[in-house]
């Protein structure tokens, strides 16, 4: 399918050098490009030495960036009846076992994460086929499987986000706003290369951090020198 670019887009990509910029210079490059009415989401794209169809070298996991990302998430939590009251006001916009499981079941999916009590994962194990396809299916390795799930869904509520390599071994995460300070913008990015550096698979081998880009929502990817990393 071919993508079709805005006027904004080409204009800023036209004069992009293909070298790398250090992180401050390429959050600067980034927030030069012409603004738009909305505040954009930062991306920060970097691609790993790994295999992902080795289940060895999956690189998945979250985190709770130092200065969030600006936006909230909207949280379910399949948890046992007593716990849907402080599951609720800790954040999560549905809560509940059998009920929520059935709700889902029947199509409605508007919440952004799932978390889970061990001692109902049993019962939303049945929902894989569903919520597994849209990256929405509780898992330990990311912490939405947690016996603590009311500090999980405080955290994700407030904007912690969730990494997996893709098939290209590609790890793509927001990591704040345009209208963000650039310390910001690069407080997150290190705290997330951090992550990415300490989740680091023993089995993976040769470079691990081959490449890094910052993008906006509506510009093109500015390459980062991942030798800061």
């Amino acid at each position: 399918m071919k993508i079709i670019r805005s006027k904004r887009y080409k204009a800023a990509a036209k004069d992009l050098p293909e070298t790398a910029f250090s992180l401050a210079e390429a959050v600067k490059k980034v927030k030069s490009f012409n603004p738009t009415k909305f505040d954009q989401s930062i991306e920060f794209v970097v691609q790993l030495g790994v295999d992902p169809k080795q289940s060895d070298q999956i690189v998945r996991g979250a985190i709770s960036l130092p200065h969030g990302i600006g936006k909230s998430k909207k949280v379910v939590a399949f948890c046992e009846d007593t716990d849907i009251e402080a599951a609720k006001a800790a954040g999560a916009i549905e809560a509940g076992s059998d009920d929520l499981i059935k709700k889902i079941t029947g199509g409605w999916l508007d919440f952004d994460v799932a978390i889970a009590s061990p001692k109902v994962m049993g019962k939303a194990g049945k929902l894989g086929k569903v919520l597994g396809p849209q990256g929405k299916m509780p898992s330990p390795k990311n912490g939405t499987v947690t016996a603590d799930i009311i500090t999980a869904i405080k955290e994700f509520s407030a904007g912690k986000v969730e990494f997996r390599a893709d098939t290209g071994g590609n790890v793509h995460t927001v990591v704040g706003k345009y209208s963000f300070d650039d310390d910001k913008l690069i407080g997150n990015i290190r705290a997330f290369m951090e992550t990415i550096k300490r989740v680091k698979p023993s089995s993976a081998k040769g470079t691990y951090i081959k490449k890094a880009s910052l993008s906006a929502t509506m510009s093109p990817g500015v390459m980062v020198d991942v030798s800061e990393f």
